[in-house]
């Protein structure tokens, strides 16, 4: 069994600690690899073995080790057994899911408005199944709520419903305890939720919205709060996307890239700091693959393996080797090898092609399991951890370049033959339109 590094006592930061409370993201890593995810403060990922590790800040119990103490730790840590193995995790402000090989969903951390979907509020230490249903294959934790996908394409959610973020019809009940059935359709195949707010996107390429909509952030064209999913304009070639605290971001089949919401920081890469209240194009690039939201910094990858990052620089978390915000896109250094990227409250984390993690930006509690907790303002490879090698984004891509790529669809799904990432194994992968893994036969 592996060990982890001594789990730290978490050292009273007042005044930094109210900063974070109010200002940090909580994002699952929509906008990559399934096997990454960049939190609030804490961060998750899937090994090569599939195997599950964690590494930051811990409150209540995010880090799913066991320990009932406040702490943090700086190197990864193994949640549960090695022999656990995992498709897919999203780390959320002070929550953590995961969904098993077996396509059982699964909870651990603070448990606020029931947003576990374990039937109570009572936080859990490590973690405890959702229900008995093995039919999940995708989960989005927000900060008070959750969303997910089951196989046979229809949308699930639980926790808060302040301001109508489940997308039920209604806020007269402020919480649910566990999770429940968003109408009744069937083609649902990506989902993003963040503070307040929920996207997602259906088979047919359309892209929907709900919840709270200060700053436009819904890209409905007002500020109107939507209590069930309203359709965002009338486009059909949505594949991905990601939503930040305020602002919004994703992609479309031709390889642009479009942004919206608030723009106080630049986050949405248009050159200035306008709010936009729908879509709007990012330049006139055609070859973006991925893309991730932070609290108000954005990060996106090319298709020729670039990183770029642009919006609110403080502790480096663009990467870019100083503290200045950027406005529009710029490269972060010259390597080609980035395969998957994810963006946290103040930080960053970055998935290459060999595998190897790499993190920057702010790491007071560790988040950038570098071993320490002092900031990086570039990119610094983690020596300790190698993390799946995410073939995601080629075949996101190879969807994208397609004159038609909705035509491959065979009931919204798409099928690639090849070999495994894990040696010795021939698999087939079953992908949405949206380059979200269905299930691997």
């Amino acid at each position: 069994m592996a060990k982890g590094p001594e789990f730290k006592p978490l050292t009273p930061v007042f005044p930094l600690l109210f900063f974070t409370l109010v200002f940090l993201n909580v994002l699952p890593a929509r906008g990559g690899s399934s096997f990454l995810s960049a939190g609030h403060d804490h961060a998750l990922a899937v090994c090569e073995s599939r195997s599950l590790w964690a590494w930051g800040a811990q409150h209540y119990g995010e880090l799913g080790i066991g320990s009932k103490e406040r702490g943090f730790i700086y190197l990864p840590r193994l949640v549960g057994k090695e022999t656990m193995r995992w498709s897919q995790v999203s780390a959320g402000f002070r929550c953590s899911f995961g969904i098993r090989v077996t396509g059982t969903l699964w909870a651990w951390g603070g448990n606020e408005s029931g947003r576990l979907g374990l039937g109570d509020t009572e936080p859990r230490y490590v973690p405890e199944q959702v229900g008995r249903d093995a039919d999940w294959v995708s989960v989005s934790a927000g900060v008070g709520h959750a969303l997910a996908l089951k196989s046979n394409g229809t949308l699930w959610v639980w926790g808060g419903n302040e301001s109508g973020r489940l997308g039920l019809g209604a806020e007269e009940t402020l919480e649910i305890h566990t999770p429940v059935q968003v109408g009744g359709d069937t083609d649902w195949v990506s989902v993003s939720a963040s503070i307040g707010h929920s996207l997602a996107l259906k088979s047919d390429g359309t892209l929907w919205a709900w919840g709270r909509n200060q700053r436009g952030k819904l890209g409905l064209g007002d500020t109107e709060t939507r209590l069930s999913p309203a359709q965002v304009g009338t486009d059909t070639d949505w594949v991905s996307v990601f939503t930040g605290y305020y602002h919004t971001v994703a992609l479309k089949s031709d390889g642009t890239l479009w942004a919206w919401g608030y723009n106080n920081r630049g986050q949405l890469g248009l050159g200035d700091t306008e709010t936009r209240f729908s879509p709007a194009q990012v330049g006139t690039d055609t070859d973006w693959v991925s893309v991730s939201a932070g609290t108000n910094h954005t990060l996106a990858l090319k298709s020729n393996g670039t990183l770029w990052a642009w919006g609110n620089n403080l502790s480096g978390r663009l990467g870019l080797g100083d503290t200045l915000n950027r406005y529009t896109p710029e490269q972060v250094g010259t390597d080609t090898g980035w395969s998957s990227v994810s963006a946290g409250g103040m930080y960053s984390l970055g998935l290459r092609s060999d595998g190897t993690l790499w993190g920057w930006g702010y790491n007071t509690y560790g988040q950038l399991a570098l071993g320490d907790r002092d900031p990086r303002y570039t990119p610094e490879k983690n020596i300790n951890l190698r993390l799946r090698e995410s073939s995601q984004i080629s075949y996101i891509y190879t969807l994208m370049n397609r004159p038609n790529p909705f035509s491959l669809s065979r009931d919204g799904e798409v099928i690639f033959f090849g070999t495994s990432v894990f040696p010795g194994e021939t698999v087939i992968r079953i992908y949405t339109l949206s380059g979200a893994l269905v299930r691997t036969l």
